[in-house]
């Protein structure tokens, strides 16, 4: 991992299988939350190459950007000339059992699975109350990991701190 500076960041990517609703929420969570000590960024194995319509409506109705968001595969952060990620967040299960690429830096991990809102079938409303309910469980964890005090630990406490995160039950935490 980097030290961060004011130049230098630290790089967050968020990874999902399809890469269209919960790795876009921590990367647009990320974005604003971590502005100037983080940059955010997500990816998937299968990407969907669009994301989904319901990610985006929850983002605008929150005053998210989202004209930068798309769809892509983890492909693009290991080829050359891709930032040093110092951090990548596994937010599906499939994604954390799959077999990731080498990640250049040995970035640190951690498993954040959050269920996967767009397998919700139902009424709108149902679907949208899945929606919801991921992007606060996201933005929860993301705001519990942009407190850390991350350069005064050492590198295995603060793996033990992200898997953590990463198990507590935050859903139900008022924000």
């Amino acid at each position: 991992m980097r030290i961060q500076s004011p130049d230098h960041p630290y790089n967050v990517l968020f990874l999902c299988t399809g890469n269209s609703a919960r790795s876009i929420f921590g990367e647009a969570i990320l974005k604003r939350i971590g502005k100037g000590r983080f940059n955010a960024y997500s990816a998937g194995s299968g990407p969907k190459n669009a994301v989904n319509s319901h990610t985006l409506a929850l983002l605008n109705r929150l005053g998210f950007p989202t004209d930068d968001l798309r769809s892509k595969s983890w492909n693009e952060f290991v080829k050359s000339g891709s930032p040093d990620l110092d951090f990548i967040f596994t937010v599906c299960d499939n994604a954390a059992n799959e077999v990731c690429p080498a990640w250049p830096g040995q970035p640190i991990t951690a498993h954040w699975g959050v269920p996967d809102p767009a397998a919700v079938m139902g009424s709108e409303i149902g679907i949208e109350a899945a929606f919801r309910e991921a992007f606060m469980t996201l933005q929860r964890r993301i705001e519990l990991f942009a407190a850390l005090p991350v350069k005064s630990l050492d590198r295995m406490s603060l793996k033990k701190k992200l898997d953590d995160i990463g198990h507590a039950d935050v859903a139900k935490t008022d924000s």
